[in-house]
């Protein structure tokens, strides 16, 4: 297909497909002349790729290209190509280490990943980011024990579970890593108005309200302290 093809079914600009080539994220066309060149459904299937990138995962050049280059390297085993695609993820915590109180609390986190056994990096942002939120719990007053955790933990596992068994190491890489932001972006967004909807569910069948929480009948901070959540 001829790029203006290739900009039709993509849906990006020729300007932008253009770019990407001189970026090095997608390859060039099969020349056929001295000002044109052929493109055929990898193309299509590395521009998706950029725009799941770019478009969802709000990502710079710099971050895709070097995801861009871990997909087409087969030496990247898949388990390290999808670590490549979530740590270059929002959002992030920005590691305090002259706080005391971020110290503790991400001694604390370490503590609950080496209790549960899971296997994750000592620098994965995810630690520094659960270790900002135990910061704020705190001064807010609200202790972190593990038993509070539990629900949190259980309802990850089943989720991470969920979206990691959907892939297989057969299965191609471009798609694994687009399916990886989907399910980190978009449907963390899912996660989060379920979650907020089953609340709001929980806690009008717990204190026997009539119907859904109305604005100004009490304050959204007030409901998620009864419900007895964070």
């Amino acid at each position: 297909m001829k790029i203006s093809e290739l900009s039709d079914r993509s849906g990006l600009p020729v300007q932008t497909i253009k770019y990407y080539i001189r970026e090095g994220l997608l390859p060039k066309g099969t020349a056929t002349a001295a000002t044109r060149a052929e493109y055929d459904g990898r193309h299509l299937h590395r521009l998706r790729l950029i725009r799941a990138l770019r478009e969802v995962g709000g990502l710079p050049v710099a971050s895709v290209q070097r995801i861009v280059a871990a997909v087409d390297d087969d030496t990247v085993a898949l388990h390290r190509l999808l670590g490549e695609a979530q740590y270059a993820l929002g959002p992030r915590a920005e590691p305090r280490p002259e706080d005391p109180d971020w110290r503790a609390a991400r001694q604390d986190v370490d503590a609950v990943v080496a209790e549960l056994g899971w296997r994750v990096v000592p620098d994965a942002p995810a630690r520094d980011l659960l270790a900002q939120a135990f910061v704020a719990l705190r001064r807010l007053g609200l202790p972190i024990v593990l038993r509070d955790l539990r629900p949190y933990i259980e309802a990850a596992g089943l989720v991470a579970d969920h979206e990691v068994g959907g892939l297989s190491a057969d299965d191609d890489r471009e798609t694994a890593v687009q399916t990886a932001i989907a399910t980190n972006v978009l449907y963390e967004r899912v996660l989060l108005a379920l979650r907020r909807m089953a609340q709001e569910n929980a806690s009008a069948r717990r204190f026997e309200e009539t119907g859904a929480l109305r604005r100004g009948s009490s304050s959204p901070a007030r409901h998620e302290s009864s419900a007895h959540t964070p």
